[in-house]
């Protein structure tokens, strides 16, 4: 079966691209898929933990199973941001 992987965040600067198509086997899921983009991206392990999914915009957990056509989002944890709250304008 093809998928369409889509990375955002660190994940484009890794894989150097924002999307790409995938063949997987028959019964792949949402892990199966993490599980080689690990294998794919050994410089950064500790990240893989923290990676949130997404299977056709709707958020899943490693054992659902993708089907033919699937649109994954592979969304690593945002940071960034000065710890300040917002200021209103006057």
């Amino acid at each position: 079966m093809r998928v369409r992987v889509l990375y955002f965040g660190v994940l484009k600067d890794i894989f150097g691209q924002e999307c790409e198509e995938l063949e997987l086997a028959d019964g792949s899921t949402a892990g199966t898929l993490l599980a080689l983009m690990k294998q794919r991206a050994t410089a950064r392990e500790g990240l893989w933990e923290s990676i949130a999914v997404a299977v056709n915009q709707e958020y899943v957990r490693a054992a659902k199973q993708l089907n033919d056509g699937d649109e994954v989002a592979l969304l690593p944890p945002v940071s960034g941001g000065t710890g300040e709250g917002s200021k209103d304008a006057d």
